[in-house]
């Protein structure tokens, strides 16, 4: 137990950035979903047993159309495909960590993922306790500010046109810090012009899924030449 303890208080810090990320964003998807006439306590569903911020969000317009079971999966595979990625290069640090990995599996978003990548625990911290804290930690903020928002949306009457453009916003500002950190821009470019092309050519309620697959078709095939910069 005395372990465990120590492995939650070195996690902890390194999970605050996230936690002010989460608090925003996960209550922005709550009073959406809210919005929509869904009770709080489907926010908390959500966010526990789906936990997958951008598809959330793109779940509550799936909710509000007529169902379409083809098109979801697709497009649920298609913005999730980065995450086949994330599991792969995590093999080795999940390797033999017992009961636990199912979980550490599951719960794999870009945050958590990255702070896994970048960070060792101290010395004589459980190196698995550690992963399964921040982990934890992680979706917890994520679970909490989800019924933060949808109890706020339930309590007060307000206009919520556009608070769904917060993860647009998101992936924005995620662009721009992309592009200032590389040093090669090649594949952000091909996203912007691959996703201008489907939007011309299939229109703006069906350009998402025909763009994603060029993108991931396009970056497959000339990773060589991006890697060594044509």
């Amino acid at each position: 137990m005395h372990n465990k303890l120590r492995a939650l208080k070195a996690a902890f810090p390194h999970t605050i950035p996230v936690m002010t990320g989460y608090l925003f964003l996960g209550a922005a998807f709550g009073i959406l979903l809210n919005s929509k006439g869904y009770h709080f306590g489907w926010a908390i569903l959500m966010s526990f047993f789906i936990y997958a911020g951008s598809m959330q969000f793109i779940a509550v317009n799936l909710l509000t159309v007529a169902f379409n079971p083809i098109n979801a999966f697709l497009i649920t595979l298609i913005v999730n495909a980065r995450h086949l990625f994330y599991g792969v290069s995590m093999l080795k640090n999940f390797k033999g960590i017992g009961s636990l990995k199912p979980y550490l599996i599951a719960g794999l978003t870009d945050e958590t993922y990255s702070i896994l990548c970048s960070t060792e625990p101290p010395d004589g911290i459980d190196k698995t306790w550690f992963m399964f804290f921040i982990t934890l930690l992680n979706q917890m903020y994520w679970v909490i500010a989800s019924a933060a928002g949808g109890l706020i949306g339930s309590l007060f009457t307000f206009d919520t046109m556009g608070i769904d453009f917060v993860m647009t916003a998101l992936f924005v500002v995620i662009f721009i810090n992309q592009w200032k950190s590389e040093k090669k821009h090649i594949p952000a470019i091909t996203g912007v012009a691959v996703s201008v092309i489907c939007l011309l050519i299939f229109g703006p309620e069906n350009f998402i899924i025909p763009s994603m697959a060029l993108i991931v078709l396009a970056l497959t095939v000339f990773k060589k030449n991006i890697e060594e910069g044509f």
